[in-house]
């Protein structure tokens, strides 16, 4: 028998369908040429420009912060905003983590490559301010310190899965540990990295989990998973927002990102 095979595997079948659509009504946009997005759980946005410029507004809109070191590691290919205090940059080209505070200054420089971490795709912040990664060539879950250093690791996935997994997000939330693998799901761990049961969600973008929900959508369709109930609901993207670069969810409101800028709807479904 695998190590934890014990633990049970959450698999819903069963699709609720929800009539009708979401009933959205645009806020505000604020215009601008932007790679990514992202929303705190203070309902601050971060706005990452394709000039690698990083912004940070307050929830009206009001620019708070701008990091402007654009041209030494090149373009960020992961933002992680789940503590206001302590911003995530990872450059994945370069295997390097930057760790900004709440006024987006710099706090320090993670090298991975000088702990032997040469492909890690998914990096996420943990709840005390130290780093998850998941290094590929490993096949383990790792927790580093401010340093880089190792503080903790699972043992090597292939001999606790059938699948060989390639995660592409790590969320640390509800005092769990998820990591997505879109092709195979979401795999639950506790925070000593022992895992807990998988969440058959696969193929959805721009996934985001809440304290209540996990969100997201493909490419006609927004999702919605209760964590308590295991219920799963899907809407159709109103036509307005169909087609769009990026969508975040958070509780009543819906900010989609496109061509244009950010925009921020109110959302009822």
């Amino acid at each position: 028998m695998k190590p934890y095979s014990f633990f049970l595997t959450v698999v819903f079948l069963l699709r609720l369908t929800a009539s009708g659509q979401p009933a959205i009504e645009r806020l505000r946009t604020l215009p601008g040429n932007y790679a990514f997005a992202a929303v705190d759980n203070l309902e601050q946005i971060y706005l990452l420009g394709t000039n690698n410029q990083l912004k940070k507004l307050n929830e009206k809109g009001d620019s708070v912060a701008v990091y402007n070191n654009v041209k030494k590691l090149g373009a960020a290919s992961l933002l992680d905003v789940s503590n206001p205090l302590r911003v995530l940059l990872y450059y994945k080209n370069f295997a390097t983590v930057v760790m900004l505070d709440r006024l987006l200054s710099p706090v320090n420089n993670i090298d991975l490559r000088r702990q032997q971490v040469f492909n890690a795709e998914a990096v996420g912040l943990s709840y005390d301010g130290k780093i998850w990664l998941y290094d590929n060539m490993e096949n383990v879950l790792k927790k580093v310190d401010e340093n880089g250093k190792v503080l903790s690791k699972t043992p090597d996935f292939r001999q606790l899965f059938n699948e060989t997994l390639a995660p592409q997000q790590i969320i640390d939330r509800n005092k769990l540990l998820y990591l997505y693998d879109s092709a195979h799901g979401i795999y639950t761990f506790d925070y000593y990295g022992a895992y807990k049961g998988r969440i058959a969600i696969t193929h959805w973008r721009n996934l985001r989990i809440t304290d209540k929900y996990i969100y997201g959508n493909d490419a006609g369709r927004f999702y919605r998973y209760t964590l308590s109930s295991l219920k799963f609901e899907e809407w159709p993207i109103p036509e307005a927002i169909q087609h769009k670069q990026q969508y975040i969810f958070e509780d009543g409101l819906l900010y989609v990102l496109d061509a244009e800028g950010l925009s921020v709807y109110s959302c009822r479904m």
